[in-house]
């Protein structure tokens, strides 16, 4: 019986796929649970037409995240902060402190996509990397100085 899975099963496929699994299989198991529905005409055409929409949407967010892109590359960040002797900070900038930072600017990025080992803790210049999308990538100059 060929049927469509709604969500991901283990051993047969993930969310979407058309499988040809057995028959008991399908009907005691796969249907009951709404893991699946059969794979009619209507079936297969609701599910082309809702990987066209998610294709369109892929390809907004791969757009929107190369504008953002351009956008922070063009930016020059400076975040101050109080230093001590030898330039070391009270405290540290994290990645938070710098989406805020970048907000006030004008650019919103969430702080989970901005990609920094540890928090900054010394006074000085910082490539940082900031995955906007699997495929883009922007690079940010921040400058942590002293009031």
């Amino acid at each position: 019986m060929k049927v469509i899975l709604k969500a991901k099963v283990k051993g047969v496929g993930n969310a979407g796929e058309v499988k040809d699994v057995s028959d008991g299989y399908a009907r005691n198991f796969l249907l009951p649970k709404g893991l699946a529905v059969t794979a009619d005409a209507n079936a297969l055409k609701s599910l082309e037409q809702q990987l066209q929409q998610a294709d369109k949407r892929d390809e907004r967010e791969l757009t929107r995240s190369q504008n953002l892109k351009e956008k922070i590359e063009n930016l020059k960040l400076s975040y101050k902060v109080k230093a001590g002797e030898g330039g070391r900070l009270f405290g540290a900038v994290t990645s938070k402190d710098i989406a805020d930072e970048m907000a006030r600017m004008g650019v919103k990025v969430d702080r989970r996509k901005i990609m920094l080992e540890e928090p900054i803790r010394q006074l000085g210049s910082y490539e940082l990397e900031i995955r906007l999308h699997p495929q883009v990538t922007a690079n940010l100059t921040l400058a942590v100085e002293t009031d």
